[in-house]
């Protein structure tokens, strides 16, 4: 079956100002693929914004209903009555659309996204010689910057003077405020703030206008192709919002942080300018103080203020946070999926499909996830292992091929194989098993150390395990063949079949060392 071209997917990167050539790339799709999507929303005069709320199923056909034929005619918008109903109080463009959809959802037919029904809006005013009375619409975007003034910490030994940055983000519609103060202007403290201004909103706008910073954006030239820092783009995708920078020295495109930073200056910045602070924590707690009261000041030329705007016509047109915060990932690409089914990442093992074998996969991971990408496809997560953990297996079973599960490959017989050979061979057999989590991992060491009959016999084994438990909890494939090759097993035997001392050949002291440098060069097997 044909996999189905991921319009939404590719109209929002396309909103973001990614190039055909860009999308292909970081998404590994087809250039075809990705060249029709562009063409054909030219040619529908659709963006992100009009599928945002669509699922792709429906999103997929609007582009293709020719592959699943329907009705895809959209329902006319009396803008006349639109015109008329903007003029009665607490009434907005948002709340018009969510009412057109509505009708249309009672009726069968299918509605314009909220971006083309104020376009075609503004359209209508202008053709009429009619004001547009909207400047910013509730819900659309917040603005974000860093402070180029910068607050101070004291350390507490030296008394060394440390910068701390202001990260400052705003609701333009109704001009809320959100301020955290950083140690740096790195990735992580940008990314950081971006998850936690939007937990401070709580919601998500349609987009979210930034400037031309490094940690956010990779490439912006004059020609306008735009390249977002990846794991930005990452975060855009994660809450479903834009990321929009401005152009080049253009502050204007982003004038309310802009002129929130001045504000917030005098607000937050002088009315803490003579206390001193040892820690962040301590000037976050003031800052936080100093800004519920910017947030909460009257408004000098409207009613309200900043709180109660955001509070009864900005916040319900935002969307709703996804469940769990977004989280950084830190991207490894091109791993080799080993014949195990097993991909390396910090020294343990994470299992991967067994179709995958042979082949490269890339890796994503979080705090404490590890998640298995193909191209653009999750194939399989994990959860992630302590930084201390080394050498250790996760493994989901259905990712082993079947013949994991075939009667040669069963635990039950190779136990029982090993009771019949002998209980020290029994012993052996099952501390391998008992060292690992999924029985399947163990199978290979297991079969390693039973084949050693063939070569040397059912009683040289068990008396080389019987030797081989007294200087390994867990004897091992290699700790065994080398006891057989030095026959350090003799003794055993010898003294199985004559009780007194002077049955050993040579003591087991006499080769511990040879035992114990076997041991150090362990395969794992």
């Amino acid at each position: 079956m044909a996999r189905k071209i991921q319009v939404k997917l590719i109209l929002l990167l396309r909103s973001t100002g990614m190039s055909q050539r860009a999308i292909c790339k970081s998404r590994h799709m087809s250039r075809s693929s990705v060249s029709e999507v562009f063409r054909i929303a030219e040619e529908k005069h659709l963006t992100y914004a009009d599928v945002e709320s669509l699922p792709n199923s429906e999103v997929y056909t609007m582009f293709f209903p020719d592959k699943f034929p329907e009705e895809t005619t959209y329902a006319a918008v009396d803008y006349a009555y639109v015109h008329s109903e903007l003029k009665r109080p607490g009434v907005t463009l948002k709340r018009l659309w969510k009412e057109y959809k509505q009708r249309c959802t009672d009726t069968g037919t299918l509605a314009f996204g909220y971006s083309k029904f104020c376009d075609d809006y503004s359209a209508y005013t202008a053709s009429q010689n009619l004001t547009n009375r909207i400047t910013h619409k509730p819900g659309y975007a917040i603005e974000v910057d860093w402070s180029g003034t910068k607050m101070h910490l004291a350390d507490r030994v030296t008394g060394e003077v440390i910068d701390v940055y202001l990260f400052v983000a705003v609701l333009p519609f109704s001009q809320y405020t959100y301020i955290e103060p950083c140690l740096d202007m790195k990735e992580a403290s940008w990314i950081g703030c971006h998850v936690h201004m939007l937990e401070f909103f709580s919601g998500v706008p349609v987009k979210i206008v930034c400037d031309n910073l490094k940690t956010g954006v990779t490439e912006h030239p004059k020609q306008g192709e735009i390249i977002l820092n990846e794991t930005y783009a990452e975060l855009g995708t994660y809450y479903e919002t834009a990321i929009m920078p401005t152009g080049v020295r253009k502050p204007k495109q982003k004038a309310s942080v802009e002129g929130a930073v001045g504000k917030i200056a005098s607000a937050v910045i002088a009315a803490l300018r003579d206390r001193i602070y040892l820690t962040l924590d301590e000037l976050k707690k003031d800052i936080r103080t100093e800004l519920e009261a910017f947030n909460a000041e009257p408004f000098q030329k409207r009613d309200g203020c900043r709180l109660a705007v955001y509070e009864s016509e900005e916040k319900p047109f935002l969307r709703p946070l996804p469940a769990v915060p977004f989280e950084m990932a830190e991207w490894t690409y091109n791993r080799l999926v080993q014949p195990d089914c097993h991909v390396v990442f910090e020294k343990n093992y994470y299992s991967v499909p067994y179709q995958y074998v042979s082949k490269h996969v890339d890796i994503r991971a979080m705090q404490s996830t590890v998640q298995i990408y193909a191209g653009d496809m999750r194939i399989t997560s994990h959860p992630r292992f302590a930084s201390y953990m080394t050498n250790h297996y996760s493994t989901h079973e259905e990712d082993l091929p079947e013949q994991f599960r075939a009667p040669e490959w069963n635990d039950a017989q190779m136990l029982h194989k090993a009771e019949q050979i002998g209980p020290s061979t029994a012993i052996a057999i099952q501390r391998i098993f008992e060292g690992v989590k999924i029985r399947e991992q163990a199978y290979n060491a297991v079969n390693a150390v039973l084949r050693l009959e063939k070569a040397y016999g059912a009683e040289r084994l068990e008396a080389a395990c019987a030797f081989a438990l007294t200087r390994f909890h867990s004897p091992r494939y290699r700790q065994l063949r080398t006891i057989l090759a030095e026959k350090l097993d003799a003794g055993a035997i010898t003294k199985n079949e004559d009780s007194t001392e002077s049955g050993y050949i040579r003591g087991a002291n006499y080769y511990s060392h040879l035992v114990s440098e076997a041991g150090e060069g362990g395969d794992g097997r």
